[in-house]
C-alpha cells in the first residue's frame, strides 16, 4: 500500500530529474522517501558515497537494508543505477545482490556505472590505519569513518594514476598490469605509516578482482548513457543521495565529513545529469537530530533524553550497527541545509519517536563567544564553540503510527511541524509516523 496522494511530491516534469537529499548528518530515512516515490519514475540513480552508507526500507512488516544498491530496486519496473560518482566495493555489492535474491527481490534492473571507481582491500587497510593514527594522536581527532576504504578510494580517483574503475574489472589483462604495480607500491606506503601494517598479496588481489568482473559483468554499463536514454524517451529520473548535507566534503562540518559532495551540489557531477534537467529537490530531515562518528553536535543529549530517542527510534547504524548520538532538532543547521540545497519540500521523518516527551526544545540560534547568531558555521572548530539557544514547545502524547492525515495529528504535534517549516523556509510535505512505507502522512 502507498499513500494515495503521493503525487504531490512529484516536483519535476517528464524528461527531468528530482533529487532526494539528506539535510542533517545522515540516517534521516531517505530510503523510505525514495521507496515512496520510485514507482512514479523510470529510473533511480545513486550519485555519491559507497558502502559506508545505508538505506533501510520497511514494507510488509520486514526491514530491508541497502548499502550500495538504490532503493528503487524494490520496484521491478524501475531501473536502479549505481552512478559514476559512487565508489563501489564489488564484494559488498555481490553480497547485497545475493541477500536480495534470497529475499525474493530481483536485481535484473540493476546497473552499475562503468565509470564508478573500485574500492580495494588496500583502501580499507589504509582507512583503518589512518583512523587509528588519528585516535592515537588525540581522543577527539578521529574522524569516525566506517573503515570501508571510501576516503582512500576517492583519493585514488583524484590522483588518477592509481585508480581503477568498474570498466577495468572487465579487462583481466589490464587489471593484471595495473594491480601488479599498484599493490606493491601501496604496501610500501602503508608500511611507512604503520610498520606493522599487513601487506596485501598482489596475486590474490588480482584474482579477486577478476572474479568480481565475472560476477558483475552483466550489471556494468555506461550509466550516463542510460540516464540520457531515459530523458530522451521523456522519462523521469529520481536521484538518490547517500550520507547528507552536513557531511558534504565542501559544505559540511569539515574535517568531520565524508569524502564526496553529498548535498544537491554533487548531483550533476555524480550522475551525469545536466543542471537544467534537475527539476526539484526533496530534503529529508528527522524530527530530531542524530550523528554517527566524531565531530561537533551542538544539540546532542548525552543523557536520558538522548537514550529515550535512541531506543524509540532504533538509532543504530544500518551499515555498522553503531549506536547513534542523539539530540534535539537543530533548526539553524536545518535552515542552512534547506538554503544550500535549494529545497522545494521537506520530508520530516520519525515524528512518532518524540511522542511521550513533555517538552521539545528546538535550537533557533547559537551563542559563540557571547555573541548570538542564527547562521550555521560549517567548520568543526567554530561549531565546537557553539552554545545552542532553544525555544521550547509543548510535547505530545499518543501512538501516531495509524495517523494518515495531518489534521488528525495531536495539536501540539501539528504545531511542532509548522514551527519547523516556518523557521526552515520550506514546506513539510511528508511526515513519517512509523518505519513502514504505509505509515506516512502526505500533505497536499
Amino acid at each position: 500500500m502507498r499513500p494515495d496522494n503521493s503525487d504531490v511530491f512529484e516536483l519535476c516534469s517528464p524528461g527531468h530529474a528530482q533529487a532526494v537529499i539528506g539535510l542533517q548528518w545522515g540516517d534521516e530515512g531517505k530510503g523510505k522517501v525514495i521507496d515512496l516515490l520510485a514507482p512514479r519514475f523510470q529510473a533511480v540513480v545513486r550519485y555519491n558515497g559507497g558502502a559506508n552508507a545505508g538505506h533501510s526500507v520497511v514494507f510488509g512488516g520486514k526491514r530491508h537494508s541497502l548499502h550500495l544498491i538504490p532503493s528503487g530496486v524494490f520496484h521491478p519496473g524501475v531501473l536502479s543505477i549505481i552512478g559514476n560518482g559512487v565508489v563501489v566495493d564489488p564484494g559488498a555489492l555481490i553480497g547485497e545482490i545475493e541477500k536480495l535474491s534470497v529475499a525474493g527481490i530481483t536485481t535484473n534492473r540493476l546497473k552499475v556505472s562503468s565509470r564508478a571507481h573500485v574500492v580495494f582491500p588496500y583502501h580499507k587497510s589504509e582507512d583503518a590505519i589512518r583512523e587509528r593514527t588519528l585516535s592515537e594522536r588525540a581522543a577527539d581527532s578521529s574522524i569516525g569513518t566506517t573503515k570501508r576504504g571510501i576516503g582512500p578510494a576517492y583519493a585514488d580517483k583524484a590522483t588518477r594514476s592509481t585508480a581503477i574503475r568498474m570498466a577495468d574489472l572487465l579487462r583481466p589483462e589490464r587489471l593484471r598490469e595495473l594491480l601488479s604495480q599498484i599493490v606493491p607500491a601501496r604496501n610500501r606506503e602503508l608500511a611507512a605509516i604503520d610498520r606493522d601494517a599487513e601487506p596485501c598479496d598482489a596475486d590474490s588481489v588480482i584474482e579477486q578482482a577478476i572474479g568480481w568482473g565475472r560476477a558483475l559483468g552483466p550489471y556494468i554499463e555506461d550509466s550516463v548513457r542510460l540516464v540520457q536514454d531515459v530523458f530522451a524517451s521523456n522519462g523521469r529520473v529520481l536521484v538518490e543521495g547517500a550520507n547528507a548535507t552536513l557531511l558534504d566534503l565542501d559544505h559540511g562540518t569539515f574535517p568531520f565529513v565524508t569524502s564526496s559532495n553529498c548535498s544537491a551540489l554533487g548531483v550533476c557531477a555524480g550522475s551525469g545529469i545536466a543542471p537544467r534537467r534537475l527539476g526539484g529537490i526533496v530534503g529529508v530531515a528527522k524530527a530530531y537530530c542524530t550523528r554517527v562518528g566524531g565531530g561537533p553536535f551542538p544539540t546532542e543529549q548525552a543523557n536520558e533524553h538522548g537514550d529515550y530517542i535512541r531506543e524509540r527510534g532504533r538509532e543504530y547504524g544500518t551499515t555498522t550497527g553503531r549506536p547513534r548520538r542523539c539530540g534535539w532538532l537543530d533548526l539553524v543547521a536545518l535552515r542552512y541545509a534547506v538554503r544550500l540545497n535549494g529545497v522545494d519540500a521537506i520530508a520530516l521523518t520519525l515524528l512518532d519517536v518524540l511522542a511521550g516527551l513533555e517538552e521539545l526544545p528546538l535550537c533557533v540560534g547559537y551563542r559563540i563567544g557571547g555573541e548570538l547568531t542564527e547562521h550555521f558555521p560549517p567548520d568543526a572548530y567554530d561549531l565546537r564553540r557553539v552554545e545552542p539557544v532553544y525555544e521550547r514547545v509543548r510535547g505530545f502524547e499518543g501512538d501516531l503510527s495509524g495517523v494518515r492525515r495531518f489534521e488528525d495529528l495531536p495539536g501540539d504535534a501539528r504545531r511542532y511541524v509548522e514551527f519547523i517549516e516556518t523557521f526552515a523556509g520550506a514546506p513539510v510535505r511528508m511526515i513519517g509516523v512509523g518505519p513502514d512505507r504505509e505509515q506516512t502522512i502526505i500533505r497536499g
